[in-house]
C-alpha cells in the first residue's frame, strides 16, 4: 500500500459508528497537532442516531492557515465499520489510502486498503471501547501526521486512572501493529 507523505499538510476522514469515539479521535489527533505548533481545522458529523449510524471526523493539519475548513483530498481514511467502509471505498480507486477494521467489514483486496482486526485486537486487550485509540495509533505510524509522544501528551490530559492505562496500551499496541513489520509504507 502507498500513503501519499506530505509533511507540510494532512487531509484525514475518520468514520464509523456513533459512539466509537471517532469524534474523540478527531479532537485528539487535532490537540496533537496544536502541541507541535500546526494549525488544526476538525470538523464531525453524524447520522440520524447518535449512537449506531454514521459518525464522521474531518481533520486538516497544516503549517499555514486554513482557508478551507472541510476535507477536500484526504490522505488516509480510517473506517470502522462496514456502512463507512462502503461509503468511502470508491477513494481508493483515487489512491487514497484507507485502514478498515476487519473485524466489522469485509475484507477487501487493493493496493490502497489496508484491513486490521482492529476490535479484535483491542477486544483481546480488554476494552472494545478503545478501539478509536488503537487504530489511531496505528494511523498515526503509518503515516506520521503526529508524533505517537504528542498523542500520548493528550491522553495523559484527557483520561486519568485505568482509563488513562488502557488508552496508553492502545495507542501502543496501535504503533506495534504498524511498527512489526506487517506492512511496508513507502510514501507516493
Amino acid at each position: 500500500m502507498k500513503i501519499k507523505n506530505n509533511e507540510k499538510r494532512y487531509e484525514v476522514i475518520l468514520a464509523g459508528s456513533g459512539g466509537q469515539g471517532l469524534v474523540l479521535s478527531g479532537i485528539m489527533l487535532g490537540e496533537a497537532a496544536v502541541l507541535e505548533g500546526r494549525v488544526v481545522v476538525q470538523t464531525q458529523s453524524y447520522g440520524i442516531a447518535s449512537r449506531g449510524g454514521l459518525s464522521l471526523a474531518e481533520v486538516i493539519i497544516d503549517r499555514e492557515e486554513i482557508v478551507y475548513q472541510q476535507v477536500q483530498t484526504p490522505d488516509i481514511i480510517l473506517t470502522l465499520t462496514e456502512e463507512a467502509l462502503e461509503k468511502f471505498a470508491p477513494y481508493a480507486d483515487k489512491g487514497i489510502a484507507i485502514f478498515y477494521d476487519t473485524t466489522l467489514a469485509k475484507v477487501r483486496t487493493g493496493e490502497y486498503l489496508t484491513g486490521y482486526p482492529f476490535t479484535q485486537i483491542a477486544s483481546d486487550l480488554g476494552n472494545v471501547g478503545s478501539v478509536n485509540i488503537l487504530s489511531l495509533g496505528a494511523m498515526i505510524t503509518a503515516l506520521p501526521m503526529v508524533k505517537t509522544e504528542s498523542l500520548a501528551q493528550v491522553i495523559r490530559k484527557r483520561f486519568r486512572g485505568q482509563a488513562q492505562e488502557m488508552n496508553l496500551a492502545m495507542l501502543q499496541a496501535g504503533a506495534d501493529l504498524i511498527r512489526k513489520g506487517e506492512r511496508t509504507w513507502e510514501p507516493s
